[in-house]
Order: structure tokens, then C-alpha cells, then sequence
């Protein structure tokens, strides 16, 4: 099939099937809380329901791209145990559901616009998701690390915005800073290969491999010492190696 005609039937069959996973996710999912709270009464565990009920969705987004855009996880460190401060690139849209492959209980740390999503955006606050730019930090911090405590991993972009290309940004500090003010273990994400899944400013998807490669986790142990301004350039660095070699793998 010439690349035109692929590129256009990728993105027809996309956003068809997204429409209809995300219809089901918000009535379905809303159902199912319902249900599930009024059954079992217990808070906790009905967030860990939403919480994990979000990340299917996110897997079952990106599937609806197959077999045009596919997707591996790979794990550095299986032995590593959550909860993590995950700490990852931003290069577009798409990030955001790429999280949906971590095998564990998580919220995003999003700007203010997600939270303006019809129906979505009350969902995510439903969930616990945090917005650094909505609230204090000293209120960041403590719920942060109240999620952290309830063995709830927290994923941040501290990048702050998308990149739009394959060079990373300068990272802002407020993840480190939860990180050092928990205690948490801090887990490097290095997403490659969707940086045209879609292109940042538009909606169009291009055929692609996303690789999610979780690196291995930072104990508090060893980054006790370092101020969040060397926590996070440390931080980044790791993920920019990694990039690295997948880029030369490539070539």
C-alpha cells in the first residue's frame, strides 16, 4: 500500500476506534465506580479501580493504532518495586496514554488543560492526578507524598511541555523535589519513536515504533546528598543516554 494511502487509512481507522474506546471508557468506566463503590464502600480501593481502569484505556488508545504504531515496554530493572516517582521525556500527545503500559497503580502529574477536558478532565481529578501549576507546592508535596505512602506511583514530564522533537528540554525541579521530600525511589522513563505519533501542534499519526524503556531506579540511598538542581540534571542525563543508544541503534 503506497506510504500516502497507509498514512491515511492509519488515521481514519484511529480515530474511529478511538471515539468508540473512549464513548466506552467514560460510560463503562463510570458505571463500574459506581458500582463498584456502592458494593464494596471502601475509597481506596474504588481509586485504585479508576486508577487502573485509566491506564487500560491508555493501552487499549494505543492499540488502536495497530498494526501501523506499535508499542514495547521494556524493563532495565524487574526487580525494582513500586511505588516510583516516574520521571519522563515529553516529545507529544501521545505520552500521556504511552503510560497506560506501566504495570502499576499510578497518576500523572498533567498541566492545567487536561483538567478541561469534557468528562476526561473530571475523571483524572477523580483519580488524584496532581497539577503542579494549580496548587501550592507545599500542598504538591504533601499529597504527592501521601500517594507515594498509599503505594501509588506518581508519573511527572519535567519537561513541563512537549518537545516536539527528539531533544529533550530542561527539566523543572518540583518532581525531584517530591522525590527528595518522600523519600521515593525515582524510575527514569526514555520514550522514543513517537515523536510523529501524532507531531506536536497537530493530530495526524504517522506509522511508527514507540519503545517505553524503564530504566533502573534511584534509591533514595544514593541521590540523599544531591539538591534537586543535581538530582535532576543526573536524572536527565540517564535518560538522554538512553535515548542515545537507541537512536545509534537506528542507524
Amino acid at each position: 500500500m503506497p506510504t500516502v494511502l497507509r498514512v491515511a487509512w492509519l488515521n481514519f481507522a484511529f480515530w474511529v476506534l478511538f471515539s468508540i474506546v473512549t464513548a466506552g471508557f467514560i460510560v463503562g468506566g463510570f458505571i463500574c465506580a459506581c458500582v463498584h463503590a456502592l458494593c464494596v464502600r471502601d475509597r481506596r480501593k474504588t481509586l485504585r479501580l479508576v486508577r487502573r481502569t485509566i491506564s487500560y484505556y491508555g493501552a487499549a488508545t494505543l492499540r488502536c493504532g495497530w498494526p501501523m504504531v506499535r508499542v514495547r515496554y521494556v524493563d532495565h530493572a524487574p526487580g525494582d518495586t513500586p511505588p516510583f516517582v516516574f520521571v519522563a521525556n515529553h516529545r507529544t500527545t501521545s505520552d500521556a496514554y504511552v503510560m497506560g503500559c506501566l504495570p502499576c497503580e499510578a497518576v500523572q502529574v498533567v498541566n492545567i488543560w487536561p483538567f478541561r477536558i469534557p468528562f476526561l478532565g473530571r475523571i483524572a481529578r477523580l483519580a488524584g492526578y496532581l497539577s503542579v501549576r494549580e496548587m501550592p507546592m507545599e500542598d504538591f508535596l504533601r499529597r504527592g507524598a501521601e500517594l507515594l505512602s498509599q503505594g501509588v506511583s506518581v508519573i511527572t514530564f519535567p519537561e513541563g511541555t512537549r518537545s516536539g522533537s527528539r531533544r529533550m528540554g530542561q527539566f523543572h525541579g518540583s518532581a525531584f523535589r517530591l522525590a527528595i521530600h518522600a523519600g521515593a525511589r525515582i524510575a527514569p522513563l526514555a520514550i522514543s519513536g513517537n515523536e510523529h505519533i501524532p507531531r506536536r501542534g497537530s493530530l495526524w499519526l504517522h506509522p511508527g515504533k514507540i519503545t517505553i524503556d524503564k530504566l533502573p531506579a534511584l534509591d533514595a540511598a544514593q541521590y540523599q546528598t544531591l539538591g534537586a538542581y543535581k538530582l535532576k540534571t543526573r536524572v536527565r542525563e540517564v535518560i538522554q543516554q538512553q535515548l542515545d543508544r537507541m537512536e545509534e541503534g537506528k542507524a
